[in-house]
């Protein structure tokens, strides 16, 4: 563990940023879905996947201060030491893991498939003086968190919601007992959480499950088995 009695998420730097990015997240988000919505609407259907991915290149799509430092909070009394994210976007999550990586003397892997939005996370990490201990990982999630060394403590689930049963089985043979799974934007998609809730709900497949009325929603997994 760091020797430091300072919370990294109260220091200068994480805090100026992710308090930046947040109110540029509040000002640019909702024009973004605006425009996705009025393009559902004018093709009287869903978007096909890359045209929504063509969309959400823009956007943020944070979570909460709230659910961040609920992040931040659970990695640190789970003493995480690897902790793996699906869905860097621009690094606002990645953010509060990385602060917890740092005061519990871990690290973190994030994973995104988005080549810009990579880079841009990085020069935020960077500046929020957490880049050292943050691995980002460019491209496909089932591709690119295949190896992953060590045991996991800690995962969150932040990126395309259909994707989130395929990843947590990619990683579960490393997810250790007491390991804890975030699932975020429950209310976003809701159909496409179904088969992901139903797993982790069903005790057979050794977690214990509860959800959690913060932000957009979240499901809160503890690996049981």
């Amino acid at each position: 563990m760091i020797n430091d009695k300072e919370c990294s998420l109260n220091r200068p730097f994480p805090t100026r940023v992710l308090t930046r990015l947040h109110e540029a997240a509040d000002s640019n988000d909702p024009a973004v879905f605006a425009r996705m919505q009025g393009d559902r609407e004018m093709k009287g259907g869903a978007l096909d996947e890359a045209a929504r991915a063509d969309l959400l290149e823009e956007a943020f799509i944070p979570v909460s201060p709230e659910v961040g430092r609920l992040l931040y909070i659970l990695c640190r009394a789970n003493n995480s030491k690897l902790i793996v994210e699906f869905g860097t976007s621009f690094g606002i999550s990645t953010i509060y893991l990385a602060c917890a990586a740092r005061d519990n003397g871990g690290r973190v892997i994030t994973t995104e498939l988005s080549p810009s939005k990579a880079r841009k996370a990085s020069e935020h990490l960077a500046e929020a003086g957490v880049r050292d201990y943050v691995e980002i990982r460019e491209g496909d999630a089932l591709e690119t968190l295949r190896e992953v060394s060590g045991n996991v403590d800690f995962v969150l689930l932040d990126g395309w919601k259909n994707l989130y049963l395929p990843v947590l089985k990619l990683i579960e043979p490393k997810l250790r007992q007491g390991g804890i799974v975030v699932a975020d934007d429950l209310d976003i998609f809701p159909e496409v959480h179904k088969p992901y809730l139903k797993y982790v709900r069903s005790p057979e497949n050794g977690y214990l499950s509860v959800e959690v009325p913060m932000g957009d929603r979240l499901d809160l997994a503890l690996r049981i088995v």
